[in-house]
């Protein structure tokens, strides 16, 4: 069955959802307003550039979700859902996704962001596979550490690897959507890449490789 692989941030949403918690925590007041900020918009940038130091953000951002019970951060992320992610969902987005849903196509989000965050997110597009950085959640609480590797750059292709032989499937004829240089490790194995909304590291890559190059966001 072809595979439709899709990126979550800035691909189907048209922000960072990673991000987007961080700043929904310091606007509650879940975390230290000054701190929070400011790390939280350094690790940002540093990945926006591609140089971001993935085990040291995840040390950062995972760390809410051990100070909190289960119970407590299943109520902020449905008020994160409904409030923040609900207006960025976009809707080419979801006619995309339908799109290759029409034509038989198993789909399938791999993303860098948590999966604590993520997995509501990808159902609101009715996409049941996901592969994400996963927490470790021990006794239904976290633990600030993560089962496997980070879901990043090449990790991502690692962990698609291990899915695929876990599943059966394949990447013959197989799509993957991204706006980001960070996923060029993904975007160059599959047999159709394509760059959505592209960072201008991606669509340099992209225009010289003669990738497709489209808009979920009604812009160019």
């Amino acid at each position: 069955m072809t595979l439709a692989i899709f990126d979550l941030d800035n691909t189907l949403i048209s922000d960072d959802s990673d991000y987007l918690w961080g700043q929904f925590l310091v606007d509650q007041g879940i975390v230290d307003k000054t701190i929070y900020e400011q790390m939280n918009t350094k690790f940002y940038e540093e990945y926006k550039n591609g140089t971001l130091d993935i085990m040291e953000f995840l040390d950062f951002s995972l760390k809410p979700l051990t100070k909190n019970s289960l119970e407590q951060l299943n109520i902020w992320r449905e008020q994160f859902i409904t409030e923040v992610i609900t207006p960025i969902l976009l809707k080419n987005a979801q006619i995309l996704v339908d799109k290759h849903r029409a034509e038989g196509h198993k789909l399938l989000v791999i993303t860098a962001t948590n999966r604590f965050i993520t997995a509501p997110i990808v159902a609101l597009y009715g996409i049941e596979n996901l592969i994400a950085t996963t927490p470790e959640l021990i006794n239904d609480r976290y633990t600030g550490k993560i089962v496997g590797v980070p879901c990043f750059q090449g990790g991502k292709v690692t962990l698609l690897k291990e899915w695929l032989t876990q599943t059966g499937e394949t990447l013959q004829g197989s799509y993957f959507y991204s706006d980001s240089h960070n996923d060029l490790p993904l975007l160059q194995l599959v047999d159709n890449p394509v760059a959505v909304n592209p960072d201008e590291k991606l669509r340099q890559f992209a225009t010289e490789k003669g990738w497709d190059i489209i808009s979920l966001r009604g812009d160019s």
